[in-house]
């Protein structure tokens, strides 16, 4: 445990000196594995698939202001979604003009909620996402995590449906845009996921911000406990086809994420509480005080060598003595 807990003042440190230039490097990485994502899923437009394109692309998000990754992101899918059809591009356009009137208008900072919701879909751990906001954000970031739900279920309809998706005369034009906007808009899946994440976001945050110990450990077993049952529950009402066994063991995967993020996050030392009372003209005040958990990084060790003695010695020698 002490390595580990020096592994974390290493790495504090180290943000804490570099923080400037790791900041770029985040937003580029970030920004290149979502423009990478968006065209593995659907990537008929075939030159923003090119490395390069993609390069140049998470280049310029890396200096500029973090929201400009969400909307050079909808870019992306909109370039892609053209190439298969008018239609597509026209309902994802009024989805992501609507979500951005939202997120904007109550989550505008939420930047990695909108990024990462549909990059943890993609990588089936999606249940780390309202877990994770309710340690570490507010109740707002469910606009921005019911925004990201939202765009990847539109991607996973298209991209599955794609075939079925193309017309040529305007009344079959028509008729899909309105297909298409009334299975997104229908679909329960996409609503019990969000009502579910909303629910689980609001619990933990409620939970982690209790004067008691241990509580954001408290608040991770609620939280995955919590998503479980609200899943399983719009499962039995709306038949969502959710699958119990992966719905566990995705939890269970998350929670394993989850800790990890605690301990480098909210690492807490309940062994030495300490609680305080004082009071002034107008107010008594009840104070509880818990010490994070911290050790000293050992100092490097410096021997230093005197040129002088080192030099006697040698003559020393010479002589024989």
């Amino acid at each position: 445990m002490t390595t580990l807990l020096e592994l974390r003042e290493y790495i504090k440190k180290f943000y804490v000196k570099f923080e400037l230039y790791i900041t770029y490097a985040w937003k580029f990485l970030l920004s290149l594995i979502a423009f990478t994502m968006i065209g593995n899923k659907i990537g008929y437009q075939t030159n923003l698939t090119k490395l390069p394109i993609l390069l140049m692309a998470a280049l310029l998000c890396s200096i500029m202001p973090a929201n400009f990754m969400v909307v050079l992101s909808s870019g992306f899918i909109l370039a892609h979604l053209y190439k298969l059809s008018l239609q597509c591009a026209v309902v994802a356009l009024i989805i992501f003009l609507l979500m951005f009137l939202l997120y904007f208008r109550f989550s505008p900072k939420d930047t990695l909620a909108v990024m990462l919701t549909p990059m943890c879909f993609y990588l089936s751990v999606p249940y780390v996402i309202p877990i994770a906001l309710g340690l570490l954000s507010t109740p707002a970031s469910i606009v921005s995590m019911a925004c990201g739900v939202i765009v990847t279920y539109m991607i996973s309809y298209i991209s599955g449906n794609a075939t079925v998706l193309t017309a040529t005369d305007m009344e079959s034009k028509a008729t899909q845009f309105q297909t298409i906007l009334s299975e997104l808009m229908g679909n329960k899946a996409m609503w019990v996921c969000i009502a579910s994440f909303a629910i689980t976001l609001a619990v933990v945050y409620l939970i982690r911000r209790m004067s008691v110990d241990h509580s954001w450990t408290i608040a991770i077993v609620a939280g995955a406990l919590t998503n479980i049952i609200c899943l399983l529950i719009g499962d039995l009402l709306y038949s969502t086809q959710l699958s119990f066994g992966g719905v566990i063991g995705k939890t269970i995967l998350s929670v394993i994420i989850l800790f990890v993020i605690q301990f480098f996050a909210f690492n807490l030392d309940y062994s030495r509480v300490e609680k305080v009372q004082f009071e002034d003209d107008e107010y008594y005040y009840y104070v509880k005080a818990v010490p994070k958990v911290s050790v000293s990084t050992p100092a490097p060790k410096v021997k230093k060598i005197n040129q002088s003695n080192s030099n006697r010695d040698y003559r020393g020698r010479d002589r024989g003595e």
